[in-house]
Formats: structure tokens, C-alpha cells, sequence
């Protein structure tokens, strides 16, 4: 197969996404001015910002190819947008970075002691990375205005390959509080082979300082590769929402999000079959997802971006496994994997006065 034969049947597989796959001048309305309400939450999306250069693709030969994609752009720094419906978002500080430092896939949320942590994708150097492999980011604030990095967490250095060889990355990294063990479990993917979409796992270790960590071990491994994964605790059950990372003239597109179950923390997981192509419950090609309560009914909200045509994404479900995806949405330009976390209206107030927004 050719790979313009193989750009034409992707093209045709995911014709229902780009149906829905604006692109980011046609998504974005001017939302009215976002109104705080007195003791009402408000939701806050962080997240940071690309338009990927090209598209990966596989010819049936298993040769990779890149394909160009338009008007590229990253700025790996951490933003922040406001909503009240989980539907609407307002982007703080005209949507420019809240803070000049890296961040990227930026997972933010608030621990049991009340203190804000970010896990980030990226982190040391390459003398650390030579010692102790791939590193991630740790950041810590009290106001979400004022951060502190904490260190780079080397969470891969107890693992060699066959080989002897280190992993070659930490991907998309997220914490979970276990309120059994009073331990926090992290988890992220990680590939041994020569890039990080290929043959991936999600990966774990436990700490409760931060300081010291357990060695890392397998968290998932599905029969697919897997990256960004979520976790979710709802009525006993744990949803572990992820990518999978397939895609080529083998496979067809698969790159797509998915849920998993477990009645254990530690798993094992289950993979659910989905509705769409054959698992999935999103349309292609999308990552980076992030749930939540619906602020406006009895269901839940997940969200993800569309990573390819430079949009975001959001479906709504009265049971975390059926999804249906929500049309009246409005999302910052370029939004890149985000996280969602409940701010109450006093938070949400200091931030807008903090990073006005001029337009």
C-alpha cells in the first residue's frame, strides 16, 4: 500500500472526527464574560499549547513517515482557563503562559494536605538522563500563583531494558491519592524502543514524602501500545481512561481514547469495548484526557484534544463507559492535553484579578 492510498483511507476512517475537528479559528467564539458567582465552584482547566509540526504515520513496508501539518507552533508553558459549565472556557492572561517555566502535559491538582502539585512531561539533563534516564517535573504551590519547582523525579532509573538500556522517555505523568495506604501512586508511559508512541506501558510507583519513591513497575499493559493515562475513583470502581497508541496500514487509525476498570487500585485493568472503532469511545485522533463531574446534569465530562487538527474535545456520559460527544463547546486556541480541577468562586476570583485579560 502507497502511502497516499494509506493517507486517503485514514482520511475516510476519521471522517466522522473531522467532521467534528473545527479548526481552532472556526471553534473559537468570544464566550460572554465569565461570571463568578458568590459560593459557587468554578472549574479550572490548565493545560499548555501546540500545533504539531507533522503527522506520524506507518506504510505497510513498517516504514515511518512524517507527514507536514500547517502553521506550527509549542509554547510548553502553563496556562490557565476558567468555566463555570464545563463547557465554555475563559483563558486567562489573553491565553499567554501564567508562568514563564516549562510545563508541559501539565497534570495539577490539589493533595489531601492542601498544597497544588504539578507533574510535567520533561525534566533534568542530559548528564542525569546519561545516569538515571528520563526524568519528569515536580512543582508544588499554595495559591496557584506562586510556584515552586521541586526537582526532576528520575521515576524510571531502577528499569533496564533486555539490553541494559534505560527508557527513552516519561510521558504525560499523573498522580492519584490513595486514601487506604495515605500513599500517593504516580503513573506514566514509557517505551524502551527508539520513540515513545512504540510499544508503550503505563508504568507506577508509590511515595508519601516525595522524596523516596518505590521502585517503578507495570501499572497497565494492554495487547495495544498506551500513553495518557487518568484515573478515576467512582462508587468502588476504577476507571483508567488512556490512549491507545496504535496506527499505520496494519493497524488502521487507532490512536484513540479508551477506558479500563479495576475494583483494585493496582489493578488489574479491563479493558472496555467501546463503541467506536472497534473499542474506543472518542473519535480519532485524540489524547490527553481529563474527567470530571458534569456541573450542568447528573453525568460526567471528559475531555481531550484533537490533537492533529489543533482543537479541543469533550463528551459527556451518564455512566463513564457510553459517551456522546457535546457539540456547544468553546475551548482557548491550541489547548493541549489539560487537566481539570474544582477551584472554589474566592480561587477563581483571585485568579482573574491576578491574569487579567486585555481583549
Amino acid at each position: 500500500m502507497k502511502l497516499t492510498v494509506l493517507i486517503i483511507s485514514l482520511t475516510i476512517s476519521v471522517g466522522g472526527a473531522l467532521a467534528q475537528s473545527k479548526s481552532a479559528s472556526e471553534q473559537v467564539k468570544v464566550n460572554p464574560p465569565l461570571t463568578i458567582e458568590k459560593d459557587k465552584p468554578v472549574w479550572m482547566l490548565t493545560y499548555f499549547r501546540q500545533r504539531y509540526p507533522t503527522r506520524i504515520e506507518i506504510d505497510a513496508k513498517g516504514n515511518t513517515v512524517e507527514v507536514p501539518l500547517p502553521d506550527p507552533m509549542l509554547i510548553n508553558k502553563l496556562h490557565i482557563a476558567l468555566s463555570t459549565d464545563g463547557r465554555h472556557w475563559t483563558p486567562l492572561n489573553d491565553n499567554k503562559p501564567v508562568w514563564e517555566h516549562h510545563v508541559r502535559d501539565p497534570y495539577v491538582r490539589r493533595g489531601p494536605d492542601g498544597l497544588w502539585r504539578i507533574l510535567s512531561t520533561g525534566g533534568g539533563n542530559r548528564n542525569d538522563r546519561e545516569k538515571v534516564g528520563p526524568s519528569c517535573l515536580y512543582i508544588t504551590s499554595t495559591d496557584l500563583i506562586h510556584w515552586q519547582v521541586e526537582g526532576s523525579l528520575p521515576l524510571m532509573k531502577d528499569v533496564r531494558s533486555e539490553s541494559g538500556a534505560f527508557a527513552g522517555n516519561i510521558w504525560a505523568p499523573e498522580w492519584f491519592y490513595d486514601d487506604k495506604t495515605k500513599e500517593y501512586v504516580l503513573f506514566w508511559s514509557s517505551s524502551f524502543k527508539d520513540a515513545g508512541w512504540k510499544e508503550s506501558r503505563l508504568w507506577s510507583c508509590r511515595t508519601r514524602d516525595w522524596k523516596t519513591f518505590t521502585p517503578a513497575s507495570v501499572f497497565f499493559n494492554p495487547p495495544y501500545s498506551v500513553i495518557d493515562g487518568t484515573l478515576l475513583k467512582q462508587n468502588g470502581t476504577y476507571y483508567l481512561f488512556h490512549k491507545e497508541e496504535e496506527f499505520g496500514a496494519k493497524t488502521g487509525e487507532r490512536r484513540a481514547i479508551r477506558v479500563a476498570t479495576s475494583k483494585n487500585l493496582e489493578g488489574p485493568y479491563s479493558p472496555v469495548n467501546g463503541p467506536l472503532n472497534q473499542g474506543q469511545i472518542v473519535p480519532v485522533i485524540t489524547e490527553g484526557p481529563t474527567v470530571l463531574k458534569d456541573p450542568l446534569q447528573k453525568s460526567w465530562l471528559l475531555f481531550y484534544d484533537y490533537c492533529m487538527t489543533n482543537r479541543f474535545g469533550v463528551s459527556s456520559s451518564p455512566d463513564l463507559i457510553h459517551w456522546r460527544v457535546e457539540e456547544n463547546v468553546n475551548f482557548p486556541p491550541d489547548a493541549r492535553h489539560g487537566c481539570v480541577s474544582l477551584l472554589t468562586a474566592a480561587e477563581a476570583q483571585t485568579l482573574l484579578n491576578t491574569y487579567p485579560s486585555k481583549d
